[in-house]
């Protein structure tokens, strides 16, 4: 599991975790059946129309522009459902860009681009092959957009609460903390924990630039005591708003 970053009210992810390879399989096994109906149903159409209509080339023609969904259905589906498609939806995963923040049209195009690379040639072996050596499992059309397949599903725990422990003479130090919401100060408490927990200082200084932004303030507290500051300083205000 990669952990990196949080969903702020600036719409940026600080923490998430990416999909295994699995669960990346089973999404677009349930996209190819959804394509399947589609075709079936195409099928049983156009064959009623053929009855109908003499002219086959006529008929040929409608066909292809009633399949035309299919060749475009990744592309379309990520664009107006923003990173999913109905197998993604289903699995509860979405694609972002690396930083967490959501994808640009002309990623989700790249992605579309690289599906005949990744996943028509050769039978998806290219694809597949790229997703298993990859850190953060990421297909070839992947490493090209700068983007990764993240999951949305909702794992809370008890120590996933934002309640922190503060004493009736507990001095605030960052006012600004109250533009956070409960959604945010839970995945900082939530990102916090997995960093320290496996020491992972990198990711606790990321969590630290990003919140410093979000709430607009700057500290020379070290990273721990920055983050620990920010949680009982929202607790101190939320507790008597």
């Amino acid at each position: 599991m990669t952990n990196l970053a949080i969903n702020t009210t600036q719409n940026v992810n600080l923490n998430y975790k990416v999909v295994s390879i699995g669960e990346r399989i089973l999404g677009f096994l349930v996209d190819l059946f959804v394509l399947f109906i589609y075709i079936y149903v195409i099928e049983l159409v156009t064959d009623a129309m053929g009855e109908s209509i003499t002219d086959n080339w006529t008929v040929f023609g409608l066909q292809q522009l009633l399949l035309l969904p299919v060749f475009f259905y990744s592309l379309y589906m990520h664009l107006l459902f923003k990173g999913r498609t109905l197998g993604k939806m289903v699995m509860k995963t979405r694609v972002v860009k690396l930083d967490g923040s959501p994808a640009h049209w002309s990623t989700y195009l790249i992605l579309w681009m690289m599906r005949l690379v990744d996943i028509w040639m050769f039978l998806g072996s290219i694809g597949l092959l790229t997703i298993i050596f990859s850190d953060r499992h990421q297909r070839l059309g992947d490493h090209a957009a700068g983007t990764v397949v993240i999951s949305n599903k909702k794992k809370t725990k008890i120590s996933h609460t934002i309640l922190e422990e503060v004493n009736d003479d507990y001095v605030p130090k960052f006012s600004t903390v109250t533009t956070l919401t409960d959604k945010d100060a839970r995945l900082i408490k939530e990102t916090y924990l997995i960093a320290i927990r496996s020491s992972d200082y990198k990711t606790l200084r990321m969590l630290r630039e990003k919140v410093e932004a979000t709430i607009s303030t700057t500290s020379d507290l070290y990273d721990k005591q920055y983050i620990d500051t920010v949680l009982k300083d929202y607790n101190y205000y939320t507790q008597r708003s």
